[in-house]
């Protein structure tokens, strides 16, 4: 989801790299698309445009990685593009979907969102050298984005029409906001790289996994999406558990004594 590091000595003065930054235009385009439709009262078509800015975002870094490409212009671009696409749009859109029925709880929960989305871009960019690779310190932005727009997606795939109001959801974005900002560490999958061979189970785990995903997009989606949001809050816990269990088996260990000679 993000470009990784640069190289040092980039400038401007070298040029830019189209394919990125064209990938990364394109993200952010889908983020101006659902922002159109939400203000047209389109909710379903602003969900799938967000949907399509995260498979875009996905996609831009590790073009980048791949083909060498990573620049500083180009992590900033990306992190600005994520704040419309995955910060913007789905504030929006959640508000005038179900949140704006709320009232002034309403608006602060779109806000709320919003703003924890900025920081979580910030923190990130200012520790993007020291968070231990293969992890992302709180909730990305793009999975937040995407479970909005699960969520939005499910309900008119189950016969929903029009705005939906329920405080579930707004509870659901207080959740958001404030994984989004909190230590609790996620997996980012950089680790699963295409071109590496892989045991012949998890090719037919990802065969399943995408016949799935075309049968039933709305559903499958949204499920993914929550079983990753959930898995880092449980990784913590499972964590917390073993620490304290191996702390009392150390102090409860009992202190072998030394025979005399």
């Amino acid at each position: 989801m993000r470009r990784g590091r640069w190289r040092d000595g980039d400038g401007l003065r070298r040029g830019v790299y189209v394919l990125p930054n064209l990938i990364t235009s394109g993200s952010l385009f889908a983020g101006f698309h659902s922002i159109a439709s939400t203000y047209n009262g389109n909710f379903e078509k602003a969900a799938i445009g967000i949907v399509v800015g995260a498979i875009l975002d996905g996609i831009d870094g590790r073009v980048a990685r791949m083909t060498h490409t990573t620049t500083r212009f180009g992590v900033e671009y990306d992190s600005l593009a994520d704040l419309v696409t995955f910060g913007v749009a789905p504030a929006f859109l959640v508000y005038g979907w179900a949140l704006s029925a709320f009232g002034r709880w309403g608006w602060l929960a779109a806000f709320l969102y919003l703003i924890c989305g900025a920081l979580r871009l910030a923190r990130f960019n200012v520790q993007i050298n020291t968070v231990e690779k293969g992890q992302f310190n709180g909730l990305p932005i793009p999975a937040a984005a995407v479970f909005v727009s699960s969520m939005i997606l499910l309900f008119y795939y189950l016969g929903g029409s029009g705005s939906f109001k329920h405080f579930a959801v707004l509870l659901t974005i207080y959740v958001l906001a404030f994984l989004m900002v909190s230590t609790v560490r996620f997996n980012s999958f950089k680790d699963l790289e295409p071109l590496r061979r892989r045991p012949f189970n998890t090719l037919v785990v990802f065969i399943f996994l995408a016949l799935l995903l075309a049968a039933e997009p709305q559903v499958m989606i949204f499920v993914l999406v929550t079983a990753y949001i959930v898995s880092g809050p449980v990784a913590e816990v499972i964590d917390a558990i073993r620490r304290r269990r191996s702390k009392h088996t150390e102090n409860g260990k009992p202190v072998q004594e030394h025979d005399a000679h």
